[in-house]
């Protein structure tokens, strides 16, 4: 099993690791449960105070926090107050910013994953950063997790490289009222032709 990504792959750009985390597994274990993992298909970035499509911008806040902490924790907040989004935190600390998972591939743990997602057709399972938070049973508890190590039973490892032929960009999902360039600037990259992304 590889050991996972290490903390300085987090400290860069968010930019850079929302387009190298494509291809990589994220990995959850629960106790008495089996390994649930999943390829990475699917990312946004959010990078820097002035980035007004940002959770960091601006100020840091009770919330935010956590995007202005140590590069490799998790930022998980709940979308609408139900959802939980899980991101990891990107650049150096100080420097707000976090890609935000929003798709994987399933790879293992697929009976876990088939009576958490029942009643779900299977391109349904993980298309979505809802959708992979409830197959992976992530909650608002698991922010601020170190995804460098095991410990925590959460954890992103080298997968399989995606070729950038096979890599398209976009404008983010979901920005509401965000003012431009933010609004259309296209930093979420998914894995192109592959049935897990999302809508």
């Amino acid at each position: 099993m590889p050991d996972p990504l290490p903390r300085s792959f987090y400290a860069r750009s968010a930019l850079v690791v929302a387009r190298e985390l494509l291809g990589a597994q994220l990995v959850r274990i629960e106790a008495g449960q089996p390994r649930v993992a999943g390829l990475i298909v699917e990312t946004e970035a959010y990078s820097g105070a002035d980035d007004l499509a940002s959770h960091g911008r601006k100020r840091i806040t009770p919330r935010n926090q956590p995007m202005y902490g140590q590069p490799g924790l998790t930022y998980v907040y709940l979308s609408r107050g139900i959802h939980p989004m899980l991101n990891v935190v990107a650049e150096p600390e100080g420097s707000p910013g976090a890609v935000l998972i929003r798709a994987i591939r399933p790879l293992e743990g697929l009976d876990v994953i088939a009576q958490r997602r029942a009643g779900r057709l299977l391109h349904e399972w993980t298309s979505g950063p809802a959708r992979l938070t409830m197959a992976l049973a992530i909650t608002k508890a698991h922010n601020q997790l170190d995804v460098t190590t095991t410990a925590g039973g959460l954890w992103i490892e080298p997968g399989e490289p995606i070729s950038d032929e096979a890599v398209r960009t976009s404008p983010r999902i979901g920005l509401g009222k965000t003012p431009e360039p933010w609004l259309s600037i296209p930093w979420r990259w998914y894995v192109a032709d592959d049935k897990f992304v999302s809508r």
